[in-house]
């Protein structure tokens, strides 16, 4: 299993993080692979993600948020039936401090054996790389929009 945390302090109110993450759908703004994630049959807590893999082949599953409280965190973990070959999942935490926000992001992955495993751990090959610079993405892309709010 790979997994990968990061935290960052990010100058802007805890609710606008929040606000950002919560339909999960921003999240191939800030992470290259991510091609993308929308909201499966209409469901604000189901999404379908399609995930750039090797060799130009897509890997695609559905996740669930499981645990979330507003301004304050967001978890999700990929559905079994899916049928993804990858258990995959993440939570995304916000630490208000006035106008500034702590924001930790926690990724996991766990890859099948086989090929279809060497493909996926090829894909998910430094999760703490990837989740550094996503973070410093969000970060970015939060200061950039409170200035011009």
């Amino acid at each position: 299993m790979a997994t990968a945390t990061h935290y960052l302090e990010v100058n802007a109110p805890a609710a606008q993080c929040y606000q950002w993450w919560r339909p999960l759908t921003h999240l191939p703004q800030i992470m290259d692979d991510v091609k993308s994630v929308e909201p499966k049959n209409g469901q604000a807590d189901v999404t379908h993600w399609v995930v750039e893999g090797p060799l130009g082949k897509d890997i695609e599953w559905d996740a669930k948020i499981i645990d979330e409280e507003r301004d304050r965190k967001i978890a999700w973990k990929s559905l079994e039936q899916s049928n993804n070959h990858v258990e995959t999942g993440g939570a995304v935490r916000f630490d208000p401090h006035g106008d500034t926000t702590g924001v930790e992001v926690s990724l996991h992955v766990q890859t099948p054996g086989g090929a279809a495993g060497d493909a996926v751990a090829k894909l998910f090959a430094d999760p703490q790389k990837k989740i550094e610079k996503a973070l410093e993405e969000f970060k970015q892309l939060m200061e950039h929009s409170s200035q011009n709010v």
